[in-house]
C-alpha cells in the first residue's frame, strides 16, 4: 500500500490548494487556515468522534495503525452485536466504574436511547432481547459499520490506514510510522482514541501508554477486564471437560449478589459471561489476597431442604452418579465439577453433598493475560482532562474510549462508553476550536 495519505498531498507545496495543506505548513505561509482535527484510532470511539466532528463542518482526517477500521468491533459482533442495553439509565449507569462526572456525563449525553436512534438513522432497526441487551435485527456487526464509514466518507472524513501514531512535539505536530517511513502532520486540534491493550492483532495494543507517560499524563496501569481466570484442574477433569458449558447454574461471591448465567470449562480455568460479571471484583481479589473464591450454585432452582430430603433417599445398588442423575438431574460436566470440588467425605454424605450443590467452591488462581481479555481496565486517569475530556496539560489533544480509566461488563456496556466519549471528545474538540 502507498505511504500517501488517501485524500491528502504528500508534501505541501506552492501550487496546492491552501485547505489541504497542513495547519503547520499554512500558518508559516501565512495561508486561510482550515480548522481540520486528526484522530488516532478507528474503532468505535474515534469513528463516534470524526462523526460529531464532521457534523460540525470540520475537516476530518482518522489514521489507523491496520489495514481497514473497526476489527476489534467486527469481531466483538461476531456472535452477534451486543449494541447498547435496555435497562433504565440509572440502573445502567451503575455498571460503570468508576462513577466519574466526565463519564457519567458522556453517558448522559448519548446513552442507550440515543444509540438505538443513531443505529436507525444508518438504517439498522434494533430490538431488545430477553436479557435486556439490545441487537441489530440481524445481529450482525458488519452492515452496520459499512454503513457508518460510507457515511463518514459522504461527509468528507478521510480514513488513512498502516499509519501507527509514535507520539507528538509541542504544537500538536503528530508522528506517524507507516510502511513508507515516518510522517508527520498538524492538526487545528487531535483526539487519541487508541484502544485499550486487549486483542492486540486487531489494533490496540497499549503502545501509547509510555508515549503519553513519559509527557508526565498520569495512566493508570492496564489490567484486564471481563477476563478468564485460572483454575487448578485435575488432568483428568481438563482432559474430559475443557469447552464443555456450564449451563443454568448460579454464582456469587463472598458478600455479593448470585447472578445466573452460564460458563465455559477451559483448558486453563474458566471463562464466559457469568464469569465475565464478577470479574473486576475476583480480579482485585486475586492481586490483594493470590487467590479468589466464586461460589456456584448448580440447582438455583431448588432449596437446600429439598435437595437433601432427595440426595437421603435410599440409593440400594445405583451408583452416586446415577444416584445424583435421578435425584436431581446432575450428570455431565456439572458431576465432574462435584467431584473435583468434593472430598470423598462430603460425596458419602447426603447433607454436604446437597450443600455442595447450592455451594461449590472455585478457587481462582490468576486472571488470564490481558491480551486475551475482552476489556482494559485502567488507561488515563481522568483527573488529567476537563470536561470536555481535553488533556489538562496539552491544549487541543483529547481522549476517548477504551484509553480511558474506566471499566464496564459486556451486556453493551462497553461499546456504549466508547460511543459515548468518542462523541464527548469530538464535540468538545469542536467547542474548543470554536472558541479558541
Amino acid at each position: 500500500m502507498s505511504s500517501r495519505f488517501e485524500g491528502a498531498p504528500e508534501l505541501p507545496c506552492a501550487t496546492q490548494d491552501p485547505r489541504r495543506v497542513p495547519a503547520c505548513h499554512r500558518a508559516k505561509r501565512g495561508l486561510v487556515k482550515e480548522q481540520n482535527v486528526a484522530i488516532v484510532g478507528g474503532g468505535p470511539a474515534g469513528l463516534m468522534a470524526a462523526e460529531a466532528l464532521s457534523q460540525r463542518g470540520l475537516g476530518v482526517d482518522v489514521f489507523d495503525r491496520m489495514p481497514t477500521v473497526g476489527r476489534k468491533f467486527l469481531l466483538a459482533g461476531r456472535g452477534g452485536l451486543n449494541l447498547t442495553s435496555g435497562q433504565p439509565l440509572e440502573l445502567f449507569l451503575d455498571r460503570f466504574q468508576p462513577p466519574c462526572r466526565q463519564l457519567q456525563a458522556a453517558l448522559r449525553s448519548f446513552g442507550p436511547e440515543a444509540i438505538r436512534h443513531w443505529a436507525a438513522g444508518l438504517g439498522i432497526e434494533t430490538f431488545v432481547g430477553t436479557s435486556g441487551r439490545v441487537f441489530p435485527l440481524d445481529m450482525k456487526a458488519a452492515p452496520l459499520l459499512r454503513a457508518w464509514v460510507n457515511r463518514l466518507r459522504r461527509a468528507g472524513v478521510r480514513f488513512h490506514a498502516h499509519h501507527r501514531w509514535a507520539g507528538w512535539n509541542p504544537g500538536l505536530e503528530l508522528h506517524f510510522e507507516t510502511p513508507g517511513g515516518p510522517r508527520r502532520i498538524c492538526p487545528s486540534a487531535a483526539i487519541l482514541a487508541a484502544g485499550g491493550a486487549s486483542w492486540s492483532r486487531l489494533g490496540s495494543d497499549g503502545a501509547w501508554v509510555p508515549l503519553l507517560a513519559d509527557r508526565g499524563v498520569g495512566i493508570a496501569p492496564l489490567r484486564p477486564a471481563n477476563c478468564g481466570f485460572d483454575v487448578s484442574w485435575s488432568p483428568h477433569f481438563r482432559e474430559r471437560f475443557a469447552g464443555v458449558p456450564v449451563k443454568s447454574v448460579a454464582a456469587r461471591i463472598p458478600g455479593g449478589e448470585p447472578r445466573q448465567g452460564e460458563f465455559v470449562i477451559t483448558g486453563f480455568g474458566v471463562e464466559g459471561s457469568l464469569i465475565y460479571s464478577f470479574s473486576a471484583a475476583l480480579r482485585d481479589e486475586i492481586e490483594r489476597s493470590g487467590q479468589a473464591r466464586l461460589w456456584l450454585d448448580l440447582l438455583p432452582g431448588r432449596d437446600l431442604p429439598r435437595l437433601e430430603r432427595e440426595l437421603s433417599a435410599p440409593r440400594g445398588s445405583r451408583s452416586l452418579s446415577e444416584h445424583l442423575r435421578r435425584r436431581t438431574g446432575i450428570q455431565g460436566v456439572q458431576a465432574g465439577l462435584i467431584r473435583e470440588r468434593l472430598s470423598p467425605e462430603d460425596l458419602a454424605r447426603p447433607e454436604r453433598l446437597a450443600r455442595g450443590l447450592k455451594q461449590l467452591p472455585l478457587v481462582l488462581t490468576a486472571p488470564r493475560p490481558l491480551d486475551e481479555a475482552i476489556s482494559t481496565a485502567g488507561g488515563v486517569r481522568f483527573e488529567e482532562l476537563d470536561e470536555h475530556l481535553m488533556l489538562r496539560g496539552f491544549p487541543g489533544l483529547f481522549c476517548a474510549g477504551e484509553m480511558l480509566d474506566w471499566e464496564a461488563p459486556t451486556g453493551g456496556y462497553l461499546l456504549t462508553g466508547c460511543l459515548a466519549t468518542g462523541r464527548r471528545a469530538g464535540e468538545g474538540a469542536a467547542d474548543w476550536l470554536e472558541g479558541r
